[in-house]
């Protein structure tokens, strides 16, 4: 995960004192544990395994523990095989079986961040009964919320501790909890759980299957947090730079990850040259062509990256729900073609007078040129913007992935071949 802003600095510096908290409660953090959680978080899953590797499994184990659990994960799937079972084998037994069970979801999902549910209890426990676990609970960790369960572990209600607090010791569970309690299912994406939250701000949310059976916790801070990581790492995913890397990353490391993009990035380059070469005539017969022609690949270009944002935008935000996306596609379509008809009249009046100047015998011919190529070029760029993340989600990909590239390469070369296609044609 990518995340070097200043506020993403502030999350990580809040969440390591939380964690710091939760893993240990009233102990305190070992100096070198706490020395090395600082390094840890600011180095990919990767790297984060090489510094991990001179130390014990115990060191280990609560190393991850302080993380959050997606990053947990990411780090111990990248230890060999070996290294990961001693670790594993190391760890609570509690730990283990949640960390087994998260990854069997998809990446950035909800199940990626579950916690181990805690403080879980039958609805005819006392309150008396229940202080007391939670008293013993709390030398381990911080309990927010307690959770009411059936015999099959469906979740039947929350208890807050002001009502335990308030409530007679002699009291049921089941006549002081809150009924039906809002929860999260683990294969939520980030984004839809954002959502789902937005108007609820609770500190802990639980995590049940779709059955209603209680299979771990969230922490709202840790969903914020990988929500915020998640949107800090798409402009990189836009022009290639891989989601892992770190400010931290080892630069052959970071060589490996960007330069497959570059490579791409100049086959684009050279396909625009390739169309630029089938028209050397025509531009060696109007030079004036060539003064234009990176302000009209400038102009395209800048429309669908537009178009590609607000796409994406909408994709991350949920706007754009199934049988949305011709609405996406047309109104982008209509806003690159009057864009484009509308800078094309000051293009078009810029050749005019520039043609005019080099005393060229089509100035006219050439501005009208200029006026249909911005045109047509950026009603292309426009759908291409909003289409590009469509497809590439339809096959499975990321949508943000190298989106900006691809985008980049349809329109350079469609507005060069409208351009000099149009200029071919007409003078």
């Amino acid at each position: 995960m990518i995340a070097t802003s200043a506020s993403l600095r502030q999350i990580r510096n809040m969440s390591e004192s939380t964690k710091e908290i939760e893993s240990g409660a009233v102990r305190e953090i070992e100096p070198e544990l706490r020395e090395l959680f600082t390094k840890v978080v600011e180095r990919d899953p990767r790297e984060a395994v090489k510094m991990l590797e001179p130390y014990p499994d115990e060191f280990v184990v609560q190393m991850l523990e302080l993380l959050n659990p997606a990053s947990a994960l990411n780090i111990l799937q990248r230890f060999d095989s070996a290294r990961r079972q001693t670790v594993l084998a190391t760890a609570s037994v509690e730990d283990t079986q949640q960390w087994m069970r998260n990854q069997t979801y998809p990446e950035r999902s909800i199940g990626r961040l579950m916690q181990p549910p805690l403080a879980v209890f039958r609805p005819q426990t006392t309150v008396a009964e229940a202080t007391e676990q939670i008293r013993r609970l709390a030398t381990k960790a911080i309990i927010t919320y307690g959770f009411v369960t059936d015999e099959e572990e469906k979740l039947l209600g929350v208890i807050v501790m002001r009502d335990l607090l308030l409530a007679q010791s002699t009291q049921r569970l089941d006549e002081i909890m809150l009924a039906n309690p809002f929860y999260l299912t683990p294969e939520m994406s980030l984004t839809d759980a954002m959502r789902a939250v937005l108007v609820r701000h609770f500190p802990v949310y639980p995590v049940c299957e779709k059955t209603g059976q209680l299979i771990g916790l969230l922490r709202g801070q840790m969903l914020f947090e990988a929500e915020t990581i998640e949107l800090s790492a798409q402009p990189g995913e836009m022009v290639g730079v891989e989601r892992e890397e770190r400010l931290t990353t080892p630069w052959l490391r970071s060589l490996k990850f960007r330069h497959p993009w570059l490579q791409v990035n100049l086959f684009s380059g050279l396909l625009a040259a390739v169309v630029v070469g089938y028209f050397q005539e025509t531009i060696d017969r109007v030079i004036a062509l060539a003064v234009f022609l990176p302000v009209l690949i400038g102009q395209a270009a800048n429309t669908g990256v537009q178009a590609l944002a607000v796409s994406l935008r909408g994709m991350t935000l949920g706007d754009l729900r199934s049988g949305r996306e011709s609405m996406l596609v047309t109104k982008e379509m209509l806003l690159g073609a009057f864009n484009g008809a509308f800078t094309g009249v000051t293009g078009g009046i810029a050749m005019f007078v520039f043609a005019t100047m080099v005393k060229s015998p089509v100035a006219v011919m050439l501005g009208i040129i200029v006026f249909l190529a911005i045109t047509i070029s950026c009603l292309i760029s426009g759908v291409v913007g909003a289409m590009v993340p469509l497809v590439l989600k339809k096959f499975g990909a990321d949508p943000a992935t190298a989106s900006s590239i691809v985008v980049t390469t349809f329109t350079d070369v469609g507005c060069l071949a409208v351009f000099l296609g149009l200029a071919k044609l007409l003078i």
